[in-house]
């Protein structure tokens, strides 16, 4: 379950303060005009201030003014033009139709556009009636304007005020998915889960954990002031921190299993982890509250029973019935999880103590960690071609509006024909997998919606219920948005049925019966439409395929020369980790996606998600790597050393190497082995781990058997060059599913 549908949170989360900002502006604003002004006029500016609050965001000061600013000229252009063209029947058509494509064809600038096309097409569809002479066209574009504006200058004022607040709630958000993370890697240990399973929920876990420490990352990380910016700075790095220490934590689980599954030791071990992922929600709770947090787990019990059942296994190891490997696997994965437990009490001690943000990002630029929307109009350009999904996108939204208007134009009620195109532009998404959702979603939520308010409107009379009413669906309906779009919908339909009663009491029953007959032609509309001009997932795989490989390899050589100390820090690796993370999670995405499109679309599910975990166990490997040579630093013995790693760099190009080969073609798999002498690549194929630790390490001298950290260092390479051949393997049985689709 998401955190902010648990009401403890919900209240504390910056998804509540937003509805709540929105509301109180929106609704704030339009009885102040009402008060003032006739109800054309209040409905015109009540517009303008709805249509702005679609940007209103979690987003750097200066961000979130600009993409407002950019909205309310956006959306006042499009008003006037739809209201000029309003009077000729056949002109207003043409221009939604052109209005349609031209906002589509905006969501080829990323996610961060899609309210924006949004407020476009929902001013246009609500414009369209507005049939007045030319000088009020200008003059209701003025109120409009005058509507976002007065948005626009409140949500700012709000915003600077409540600057630090949002901070606040965002990492406390990424801390939440943190422990939602740690508590699926606890099941790990629970034998009744499968493992493959367990994986493919860690691995969709972990798109949602990138995106959300992204979103810590541009909001902690600009605008540090103060000493409360400093501590939250320190908070976030500390997370950061604490989740590459989680990353590493990836055991043999099989072996464990295999050895411990009828020992109380993995029981222990389980409830060890679920109590950290309770640790850390203390510390997220502790955050949104805007207090310090301090240590309220106690792991004492858990660490001395595995204490004893490890005293106890040790003996059998010495009896001979437990292999020394087994043992040691669950030695380190304990120790891991001391190490996690220490990281979680100085996230604690974070909390605690406010702090100059300079000192601890020292000259450091953060702009390679930082979302940077960039609006070209060559990339505009360059997507208007046939092959380009935003193109495909926008005309498949332009005929939906076409089909919308014609059916709407022979409708008895043609007054309130525009909640049809409202619900076409609404449900329609430039992938199958987001329309579908809110097809139902929006279907659903409508229907309830309706119901509730007629149901209201029958028992409750006294205008100061319904505006109360009114208050709190405008708050739920932006509030869940991005959690629960179907409680957006019936939210949203609750939210303009009331408006409309308050300024026009009269027909609000027949107001409500039209509502869900329009909304169910636009639904159909909008399916039929889903399937004209699709771009199925697929297609895209082998792009996205690709950049994971080519990320892999940036981030293998960053990781080579962090390891053999040619860096002085490790700046460099931490960007190239996250442009791997970041290549992981769109693979990962476009694969949750395909799984929604009919079933005959969908191509190598399995195959790709083989690929996906194998890929996040690279990762994995790599921070156990990095936390092992600084847990065992003493002694060192770094020639040796420096010459594994670099020969597990090596079998790893010529891995990666290989992949790529692959997706070029024919002929693409030698030309890319042979850029790799023969003798430095490990022959493909599933090795023992034994056998692939002999193949990769050099021979062991005394000094080095003696340094505490090879034989494990060993094992770790040894792991990490065969889910490198893996990825190989599973890159080939992609390719040929795909090529085989592609024939067919």
């Amino acid at each position: 379950m998401h955190y902010a549908l648990d009401i403890r949170t919900f209240l504390f989360s910056h998804y509540f303060y937003t509805g709540l900002r929105i509301a109180t502006g929106v609704v704030g604003l339009t009885m102040l005009v009402f008060n003032m002004a006739d109800m054309q006029t209040t409905m015109t500016v009540f517009l303008g201030a709805l249509c702005t609050s679609l940007m209103d965001l979690p987003s750097p000061l200066r961000h979130k003014f600009n993409e407002m600013l950019a909205g309310v000229l956006l959306c006042t252009l499009v008003m006037l033009v739809i209201s000029l063209c309003a009077p000729i029947h056949w002109l207003v058509s043409v221009a939604m139709v052109l209005v349609s494509f031209l906002a589509s064809m905006m969501v080829v600038y990323g996610k961060k556009t899609l309210p924006l096309q949004f407020a476009a097409l929902m001013v246009m569809t609500l414009s369209m009636e507005n049939s007045v002479p030319v000088d009020e066209a200008f003059l209701h574009a003025g109120f409009f304007l005058a509507g976002g504006l007065g948005y626009l200058t409140y949500s700012m004022i709000v915003s600077y005020f409540l600057r630090r607040r949002v901070k606040q709630q965002v990492l406390a958000e990424a801390l939440f998915e943190l422990a939602r993370y740690l508590r699926i890697k606890a099941d790990f240990y629970d034998v009744r889960s499968d493992l493959q399973t367990q994986f493919t929920t860690l691995v969709r876990q972990q798109i949602v954990l990138a995106d959300k420490l992204q979103a810590s990352r541009d909001l902690v990380l600009r605008d540090m002031h103060t000493k409360q910016d400093g501590l939250l700075v320190h908070v976030h790095l500390g997370m950061l921190e604490l989740y590459e220490q989680v990353l590493s934590t990836h055991a043999d689980y099989a072996l464990l299993r295999s050895h411990f599954g009828d020992s109380d030791v993995i029981i222990f071990l389980r409830d060890l982890a679920n109590k950290t992922a309770e640790d850390i929600e203390s510390i997220a709770y502790a955050v949104t509250r805007k207090r310090v947090s301090t240590p309220t787990v106690n792991y004492k019990a858990e660490l001395r029973a595995v204490q004893y059942e490890m005293q106890q296994l040790q003996q059998d190891n010495l009896a001979g019935h437990i292999p020394d490997e087994a043992i040691t696997v669950l030695r380190v994965t304990y120790n891991k999880i001391l190490d996690i437990i220490e990281l979680i009490s100085q996230l604690h001690l974070a909390t605690q103590t406010p702090i100059d943000a300079i000192p601890i990002l020292p000259g450091s630029d953060m702009t390679p960690f930082l979302t940077q929307q960039k609006y070209k109009a060559g990339l505009l350009i360059a997507n208007l071609r046939w092959q380009s999904p935003i193109f495909r996108f926008a005309i498949r939204v332009a005929l939906a509006v076409s089909t919308g208007l014609w059916i709407a134009a022979h409708l008895p009620y043609m007054s309130h024909g525009y909640w049809i195109v409202l619900t076409i532009v609404i449900i329609l998404k430039p992938n199958f997998s987001s329309t579908k959702q809110r097809m139902s979603d929006r279907l659903i939520g409508t229907i309830i919606g309706c119901l509730l308010t007629a149901l209201i409107l029958r028992f409750v009379h006294d205008p100061m219920g319904l505006l109360a009413v009114l208050f709190i669906a405008s708050v739920a309906a932006p509030a869940f948005t991005y959690v629960k779009y179907r409680y957006t919908a019936i939210a949203a339909s609750v939210q303009i049925l009331m408006l409309l009663n308050l300024l026009l009491p009269a027909g609000h029953h027949s107001v409500v019966s039209e509502r869900l007959i329009d909304t169910i032609i636009g639904v159909a509309i909008a399916t039929i439409f889903s399937y004209v001009l699709p771009s199925w997932e697929y297609r895209d795989l082998p792009r996205l395929l690709k950049n994971v490989l080519h990320a892999s390899h940036r981030y293998i050589k960053a990781s080579r020369d962090m390891l053999e100390g040619k860096v002085g820090d490790d700046f460099f690796y931490r960007v190239c980790r996250k442009g791997f993370m970041d290549s992981l999670s769109a693979l990962i995405s476009a694969q949750v996606r395909m799984m929604d499109e009919p079933i005959s679309k969908q191509r190598a599910v399995r195959e790709i998600n083989r690929f996906v975990v194998q890929n996040y166990l690279v990762a994995a490997h790599i921070a156990a790597l990095r936390i092992l040579l600084r847990r065992h630093a003493e002694g060192l013995p770094r020639d040796p050393v420096n010459k594994l790693i670099e020969q597990t760099y090596q079998n790893a190009t010529a891995h990666l190497l290989h992949a790529q080969g692959i997706l070029a073609g024919p002929g693409g798999a030698a030309a890319a082995a042979a850029t790799v002498p023969v003798e430095e690549v490990v022959p493909a194929g599933p090795l023992a781990e034994t056998a692939a630790a002999e193949d990769i390490a050099p021979a062991i001298q005394p000094d080095v058997a003696e340094w505490s950290g090879w034989h494990t260092f060993r094992r770790r390479s040894a792991l990490l060059d065969n889910d490198l051949q893996e990825i190989v393997a599973q890159t080939g049985a992609i390719e040929s599913i795909l090529r085989k689709a592609e024939a067919a």
